[in-house]
């Protein structure tokens, strides 16, 4: 299915791309993907998704063919982004669906602008990066220490070890391509923001639903660590998907485009 992508301008000269399909009239659902992911990370679940839904998925600054500025990678950003996206199109409010570190943001959204959120989905996100082990020791390691141009081989490995079920390699390939137009810097960044962020301390400020949704492979993110977000949030409910890995969204497309349009129906 063909998407036309679109850019708009959030300030002078800086532009995010994103791709829209759905009624003009219907309730808004915005994606928003993950770490050095781009809005093809939510390609395949566009389809599963009714016409009734006006669907936008972004791709945010940094990021693929996105505008990369010199700073500005802290959650804050990427969330005022996000308000500057809704106001530049109109939307009132919207459901936010995060990927991965996507809903970092959403949630982040929904504490300092409640009005502006009709309900959440976290799709394999993090409680919080901060005590994060895996990801602490990938900064040491290897993330604090890239330079350009980025390394193909490092970059496929990072995207594969998200991917637990059968995922078309030609489906890998542009995620791999998309990545690799994030320079290091950027890389480095929008870690050390997701890292410093500290909106889990304001979690239990969330006054929308929350679906979360999580893969029993997740090799990133532990059980318990969804079970926190679970307990935390005060209207939230959790999903196991079995056999699943981090980025279950990429491999289970249509049990997730379901649960999603659930969670919407009961809002």
């Amino acid at each position: 299915m063909g998407f036309k992508i679109k850019n708009i301008e959030l300030k002078t000269g800086m532009y995010i791309l994103y791709v829209e399909q759905g009624s003009p009239d219907g309730i808004p659902v915005i994606f928003l993907p993950g770490y050095t992911d781009s809005w093809h990370i939510f390609e395949p679940m566009l389809p599963y998704l009714p016409k009734s839904l006006l669907a936008f998925s972004l791709t945010q600054r940094g990021y693929g063919d996105a505008t990369k500025p010199e700073k500005g990678y802290t959650i804050e950003n990427y969330a005022e982004d996000v308000i500057i996206f809704m106001n530049k199109l109109d939307l009132k409010s919207a459901v936010l669906i995060g990927g991965s570190s996507g809903g970092i943001v959403a949630r982040h959204i929904a504490i300092k602008h409640p009005d502006r959120v009709l309900g959440i989905v976290l799709l394999g996100s993090p409680s919080t990066l901060r005590k994060n082990k895996r990801v602490r020791q990938m900064w040491n390691d290897i993330i604090s220490q890239l330079n350009d141009p980025m390394d193909p081989v490092f970059v496929r490995d990072f995207i594969e070890s998200t991917i637990y079920q059968p995922v078309p390699k030609v489906f890998v390939d542009k995620m791999v391509q998309d990545s690799l137009k994030v320079p290091a810097r950027v890389w480095q960044a929008a870690l050390q923001g997701l890292m410093n962020d500290k909106s889990y301390n304001k979690i239990n400020l969330i006054k929308v639903p929350v679906l979360i949704i999580w893969g029993d492979k997740d090799t990133v993110l532990p059980k318990e660590d969804q079970e926190l977000l679970k307990k935390t949030i005060p209207d939230a409910k959790l999903v196991i998907f079995p056999n699943a890995g981090h980025v279950f969204y990429i491999e289970q497309p249509d049990r997730v485009a379901s649960n999603i349009i659930k969670f919407i129906e009961s809002l």
